[in-house]
């Protein structure tokens, strides 16, 4: 490692690495020094002037943001000279900014208004007519207000560079120059809300929080994400019990400020008309409202009748419940409903990856591990489209430290772009082909994550991992899953043949589509569709068979349509509890909102417990409570409580031996959900279903 150059910022000695920018290494000092432009990560732009500074033996004032520390550089950041040139600066950027400070979105959180109260500018010299354009809406989401703009390019940067869509560019010149859309009047783009997260002002603004409320007037909780299984913290915005924004702008969690559309705007199903709010029940051959007490005792009675009388069970889980509701569900059916017909739609072949790591530590990858490889080789998967983030730490590792990617897909991908090399390739032995026209270049890296979605299962995943270790070089693997839990699903034993933590079950039951198509007396659904057509495994239209089915969902999906029993259910964003994401990190849930009518699913089957009188065997349906139980009985869950609790992520390690059951891998299915779906909860999220392009996506 270079040696550290040694220079002085405002009379403070510091050292900082070759190549260092001076605005960045104030920040070690605590020394603040502003800028509109700048920002970690992207290009350098200078196009501001407000980190104008002092250096010693300088004839004039530099930008900070772009001079890079030198041996024995002084530095001044408050002086007369540096005051007056950030006040200019101001009074000329406030030259056509309309005074709407009291309208404006950004108000409160605005940081050229914050500058401006720095700075003192109180009167501008600039007495001509304001230049005024009127507002524009890009999109469903995004709207620009040109005058408020004061070309900083950060939207523009964020696009091209981040997101890699290259959807906002810049029009006209002088006075008259504004952001555009590259696609005539509107956006083609993600629809990430990206560009107004990182807006300075209030030029770009968001089409669902608008004229909602202030800042100071929300309640911001730290949520994970419930739609696709990269886990990305959603900081939620909250008054009056509704959501109103979505937002991580702290740059907490495992995804800093990345959202995607999902992320940032989908959490509105939550509030859909049809959300269900009061338990159903059959009656005369119609379902109607019923209490909750009449709904439970019913549950209640039919299968403690079933249980007496011999009678069969089966249950289907979700992948969006959370690790205590999973780990509690196939306990209520394996200890007190006797049946090991318990499953969930598994969307990816994560089980065989963990046996053929048996013995094998540190193999699986995380998602800071992304940003961080030399090297990462994509099999199948559209990662921009299904995995956004981690397509995202992919893009900025190429920038920031020209990782070498190799996309082995059916079809053109994002990471053509910036590709080492790219191959079209669509079936696994196709893969195996690549991975051998690769080998010499693989083998000279430094270390190589692999991602491999549904399309590598079974025997495939066994070749793949003995692929990767007959290169010679440290290689990590990411199996791709579908949903927000999907991979908590499997880890704690939603399974007919494994328990939680991969321990073999003692009798294998039935899976999905045998408990679909077998005469059950009871049928318990939690969170799931499975009698929508064309639900995987085998993709095929089901006839309900079971005599009795329970249902516990957020809406009325087609599977609730002919259920017996319907329990409304609450959201991730109403809960509390854990979820682990596609890379086995360990995230906390923490409830935002309440729902008038539905319960959590832990509570709904705590209390089908209790009113069962088994209550006392299964224990308390407390999360935490669950939680304690599941770090002490599922391998790979004892992590510490503290980082999660503090917002942090953690990843569990249940690679540790074989796992030697036949798991059906054929059975694994990926929905291949784009940017715009999402399974049940996306069909009901209004942002989604209105930008253009999830309409065409449909």
């Amino acid at each position: 490692m270079a040696d550290l150059v040694k220079l002085t910022i405002d009379g403070q000695p510091l050292q900082a690495r070759p190549g260092t920018l001076v605005i960045e290494a104030a920040k070690t000092a605590g020394i603040e020094i502003p800028g509109f432009c700048y920002y970690e990560g992207l290009t350098l732009q200078a196009a501001c002037r407000m980190c104008l500074v002092e250096v010693e033996k300088m004839p004039k004032l530099m930008t900070a943001c772009t001079l890079t520390v030198s041996e024995g550089m002084v530095v001044r950041t408050d002086t007369p000279q540096v005051h007056s040139a950030r006040k200019y600066m101001l009074e000329f950027l406030l030259t056509n900014h309309p005074l709407d400070c009291p309208v404006c979105d950004k108000g409160g959180e605005c940081e050229l208004q914050d500058m401006t109260f720095r700075y003192g500018v109180g009167e501008s010299r600039f007495t001509d007519e304001k230049v005024h354009t009127p507002e524009k809406q890009f999109s469903p989401v995004v709207f620009f207000d040109a005058p408020r703009c004061i070309l900083c390019y950060r939207c523009v940067r964020i696009c091209d560079e981040g997101l890699g869509v290259n959807a906002l560019g810049v029009i006209n010149r002088g006075v008259v120059s504004e952001i555009a859309p590259n696609k005539g009047d509107h956006l083609e783009c993600d629809e990430c809300g990206a560009c107004i997260d990182i807006c300075p002002v209030g030029a770009l603004t968001s089409g669902a929080y608008r004229y909602q409320t202030r800042p100071w007037e929300m309640t911001h909780v730290g949520a994970i994400c419930t739609h696709c299984a990269d886990g990305c913290k959603t900081t939620l915005g909250t008054r009056n019990d509704r959501i109103l924004r979505g937002n991580n702008r702290d740059s907490s969690g495992i995804n800093g400020e990345f959202l995607c559309i999902k992320g940032r705007y989908a959490f509105d199903f939550y509030d859909h008309a049809e959300r269900l709010q009061a338990p159903l029940a059959r009656i005369d051959g119609k379902l109607v409202e019923v209490s909750w007490s009449q709904a439970l005792e019913t549950v209640a009675r039919k299968f403690n009748d079933t249980l007496a009388g011999g009678g069969s069970f089966g249950a289907i889980g979700s992948n969006h419940t959370t690790n205590e509701e999973n780990y509690y569900l196939q306990k209520f059916a394996r200890q007190v409903l006797k049946t090991n017909n318990i499953d969930h739609h598994r969307t990816g072949d994560v089980v065989t990856l963990l046996d053929a790591l048996s013995g094998k530590e540190g193999k699986l990858a995380t998602v800071a591990d992304l940003y961080h490889s030399k090297a990462i080789l994509i099999l199948g998967a559209d990662l921009a489209l299904e995995h956004p983030l981690l397509s995202f730490q992919i893009r900025a590792n190429y920038r920031h430290h020209q990782a070498r990617v190799y996309p082995v897909t059916a079809g053109p991908v994002r990471e053509d772009k910036y590709a080492a090399l790219s191959i079209r390739a669509g079936a696994p032995e196709d893969y195996f082909a690549a991975i051998e026209r690769l080998r010499e270049k693989l083998r000279a890296e430094r270390d190589l994550v692999i991602l491999f979605d549904d399309s590598v299962k079974g025997d495939d995943i066994r070749k793949l991992v003995d692929a990767g270790e007959s290169l010679g070089i440290p290689v990590k693997y990411i199996c791709l899953l579908d949903y927000s839990n999907s991979r908590g699903a499997a880890d704690m034993g939603l399974m007919p043949e494994l328990l939680p933590g991969y321990r073999p079950s003692e009798q294998a039951g039935m899976r999905v589509h045998e408990m679909l198509d077998a005469d059950l007396d009871v049928l318990w659904v939690i969170g799931a569709n499975p009698y929508k057509a064309g639900y995987p495994p085998l993709r095929r239209v089901w006839v309900r068979k079971a005599r009795f089915l329970v249902v516990q969902d957020m809406f009325p999906t087609e599977t609730a349509q002919l259920a017996d029993v319907v329990l409304p259910a609450a959201s991730a964003y109403e809960k509390e509890g854990t979820v682990t994401n596609v890379t086995g990190e360990v995230q906390r849930l923490r409830r935002a909102v309440s729902v008038m009518g539905a319960k959590t699913d832990l509570e709904i089957m705590g209390f089908i417990a209790r009113e069962m009188g088994v209550a006392a065997a299964l224990g308390p349906w407390a999360p935490n409570i669950v939680f304690e139980e599941i770090r002490a009985n599922v391998r790979g869950y004892d992590i510490p409580l503290a980082t999660i609790a503090t917002g942090g992520a953690v990843q569990s390690m249940p690679a540790n031996g074989r796992i030697p059951v036949e798991v059906r891998p054929d059975l694994a299915r990926s929905d291949h959900n784009g940017l715009f779906a999402s399974g049940t909860l996306g069909r009901y999220s209004k942002v989604l279903n209105s930008v253009l392009e999830g309409r065409l996506s449909r």
